[in-house]
């Protein structure tokens, strides 16, 4: 089996519009998604590097999220194989994510309670990008 590879890396930021402008013009990211506010949740952008993406996730003042690195991603070949490394370790087995949450299909943490996702099926994304930058299908 192939090594994992860590994918995404999620932050939580106050001005989301701000931050993803930032990576963008910066270090040249590419928006490769948003999503839509709700009138519970803010607008979240997802850029990528051609490599790694980072999510920039709206900070929640109610709720027990903390501001800055939120979790990490793994794109693994198999659930089933990294699960049972997971068990052997003495952590909690991963538990499968919501259905809104197209991104990862598990979450897992780490002996300190770290969180990580897990997915074997890649980033997938409706296509919603900003005007002047390009869809990719998979990151």
């Amino acid at each position: 089996m192939p090594r994992p590879m860590i994918r995404h890396l999620a932050v939580f930021v106050r001005d989301v519009e701000k931050v993803a402008e930032f990576y963008r013009s910066v270090f040249d990211m590419d928006v490769i998604h948003q999503t839509v506010a709700t009138e519970t949740e803010g607008a979240a952008v997802f850029l990528s590097d051609g490599h790694l993406t980072l999510a920039i996730l709206p900070q929640r003042l109610k709720g027990e999220v903390a501001h800055g690195i939120n979790h990490f991603g793994f794109t693994i070949d198999s659930l089933e194989d990294i699960t049972g490394r997971i068990k052997a370790a003495g952590v909690e087995e991963p538990q499968k994510r919501p259905s809104t949450r197209a991104y990862a299909e598990f979450r897992g943490c780490d002996p300190e309670g770290v969180l990580f996702d897990l997915s074997e099926n890649g980033y997938t994304r409706d296509k919603a990008v900003t005007e002047d930058r390009r869809v990719t299908e998979k990151v």
